[in-house]
């Protein structure tokens, strides 16, 4: 076997070093990107439909089922960080994804049986009547029973989608050329199958769930996670798997800021290069990973000064660091700005999931005489948009960007962002205008006060559709460039944990919606008619349109936020590793940025 076919610190699944004509590459990505379409078809219609199935069957009211859907939307992204860190440091990334799937199977199971077994759900009755009185709420060992299954799906839900794209992503070898390219197109499909996912989802599973039964609909849910679950496992012969070493690099940044603090009232030497680094003559050095020092952030410096109580061969880390790991430190320090002004878009992606549903259920639904479209299958038109608009982006506006630009991904991933950013503001000042327009055909018709399911609004859902249009587009830009930006930008051991920041950014906006909700609802509670611009279930009297527009000025405030602070990042700097050479000598091999 020719030597420069292994790939260095990746292996088979047997241990022995991966080779790049048997493991890896861009075909046993497919496996990955097949496993991550199935697992959105699964959860997809979750997202969207759930809020109807707490309200109509469950029996919450709108506010508290949009607030159930959030909590557990933000429980799923949030868990990314519990299993990322599990998978970076004891279990791998393969066996995170593998275990998490079977949890996510699991959950599904249990709450297709709840849905199948009327003693396990409140009796029917009429929600949309203020007068009825059996109406009860899911309560006792039955909300037991549906909060555990719906957090073991947000488990295991989060753990895939914490593993999942760093585990793609460990099939390319950065060092190459070739595969580097390639992995940039792999974050772009990684969007593409969760848009085929989706579709299925949107379409197929919503339409079972609301005709056929929500017992059937989740049961096809299970399954295609099941599939999912198979899938995955069937390319073990065929993975690259990261070598794990049992300690976690989450550590060693936590052990910059505690030596830091430890040598607060020492004095930083003039010369960077008096500072603690590993000499690349030791064997500590093989395979070791170098960053150059950098003049930001100063005090975590204080972390690597060598006193004569540190100058031993082992030294204490959590009193001496090397300079690697204070610029590690560093880089996740940079991005926290980054991360807290994306949180707001996914504050606006929690109102289309929730709010929107129920303004669509209002709304005539028809396509044909015969055939109408359930509201919660609105996002569909955006995800079809996608499933064309990835490939064309991928393939024809990036190397032509790149032409002009000279960068690998055409535009930076901070520039990407931007332009997700100011969309979503424009989504949700259209969702505005939408919710105006609707409210207008509900009073022209005198139907404020008419029962959804019963009498629409002579107004077709399908004007909805646009904001869900714009929202899409600005999901391609914000949340693939978020991906690109987090994996590219952390230390390699850190890899899973990266796709988590932005799975963890989803989740604080998810947080941040039921915040924002219970805020709005009060403060609106005694200045309007119906006891809040978002209270109760008749949303011909409330205030949506307000809502909506105070979401995209907040939106448009965040952008120009996050202008300033996107042109005070500095990209991670080129390293160099050192390894050896069959002669026994150290070599540097210099490292992309990849920006």
């Amino acid at each position: 076997m020719d030597k420069a076919e292994l790939i260095d610190g990746k292996v088979d699944w047997k241990g022995r070093t991966a080779t790049k004509d048997k493991h890896g590459g861009f075909r046993t990505s497919l496996l990955v990107l097949g496993t991550f379409a199935f697992e959105n078809m699964a959860t997809l219609a979750l997202g969207v439909n759930l809020v109807t199935y707490f309200n109509a069957v469950m029996h919450f009211s709108v506010a508290d089922a949009a607030n159930h859907l959030t909590n557990f939307m933000g429980t799923n992204y949030i868990i990314t960080i519990l299993v990322a860190f599990l998978a970076d440091t004891y279990l791998g990334r393969y066996k995170a994804v593998l275990i998490a799937a079977i949890i996510e199977f699991l959950g599904l199971g249990m709450l297709a049986l709840q849905a199948h077994y009327p003693k396990f759900k409140p009796p029917l009755c009429n929600i949309y009547d203020p007068t009825s009185t059996n109406c009860i709420q899911v309560n006792g060992g039955n909300a037991a029973l549906l909060f555990i299954a719906l957090y073991l799906i947000s488990f295991g839900s989060g753990g895939v989608k914490a593993a999942l794209p760093s585990h793609g992503a460990d099939q390319f070898d950065d060092k190459d050329p070739k595969e580097a390219r390639q992995m940039s197109s792999f974050f772009n499909w990684l969007l593409m199958a969760v848009c085929v996912g989706g579709a299925i989802s949107l379409t197929f599973i919503v339409w079972i769930q609301d005709h056929k039964g929500w017992d059937l609909g989740f049961t096809v849910c299970a399954i295609a996670m099941l599939l999912g679950v198979i899938i995955f496992a069937s390319g073990l012969p065929q993975y690259r798997f990261h070598v794990i070493h049992g300690n976690s690099a989450l550590t060693e940044i936590v052990q910059v800021y505690v030596a830091a603090a430890r040598n607060r009232n020492l004095q930083l030497p003039e010369d960077s290069n008096e500072l603690y680094e590993i000499n690349m003559d030791k064997e500590a050095a093989i395979e070791a990973e170098f960053l150059p020092h950098t003049n930001v952030f100063r005090f975590l410096d204080k972390a690597a000064i060598q006193t004569s109580a540190t100058q031993t061969e082992t030294p204490n880390p959590w009193k001496l660091c090397r300079v690697t790991q204070v610029e590690n430190a560093k880089i996740l320090l940079n991005m926290i700005p980054v991360f807290c002004c994306t949180v707001i878009m996914t504050l606006c992606l929690a109102q289309l999931q929730t709010f929107s549903i129920h303004q669509g259920s209002t709304m005539d639904t028809r396509i044909t005489k015969s055939f109408n479209i359930p509201p919660a299958s609105l996002p569909i038109l955006p995800v079809v948009f996608l499933i064309f608009l990835v490939p064309l982006y991928d393939q024809i506006i990036v190397p032509c960007a790149r032409k002009f630009t000279g960068i690998p991904t055409g535009i930076t991933y901070l520039q990407r962002v931007g332009v997700g950013l100011v969309l979503s503001s424009l989504s949700m000042a259209v969702a505005a205008i939408m919710e105006v327009k609707r409210k207008k055909v509900a009073r022209d018709h005198d139907m404020l006060d008419a029962t959804p399911i019963l009498q629409p609004l002579p107004i077709s859902v399908f004007w909805l559709s646009i904001q869900y249009f714009i929202f899409g587009i600005a999901d391609m830009f914000t949340y693939v460039g978020l991906l690109e930006f987090f994996y590219s930008q952390t230390p390699k051991d850190l890899k899973s944990i990266s796709s988590s920041f932005l799975w963890c950014s989803m989740s604080v906006g998810y947080f941040l919606s039921t915040i924002v909700v219970n805020i709005v609802n009060h403060a609106t509670k005694d200045i309007t008619r119906s006891g809040g611009w978002l209270a109760g279930n008749n949303f011909n009297r409330n205030h949506l349109n307000l809502f909506y527009w105070l979401l995209s000025l907040m939106s448009l405030l965040n952008f120009f936020i996050y202008l300033f602070v996107s042109k005070r990042y500095k990209y991670r700097k080129e390293g160099y590793e050192v390894q050896i050479n069959g002669n026994g000598v150290h070599e540097l091999q210099n490292k992309e940025d990849g920006k």
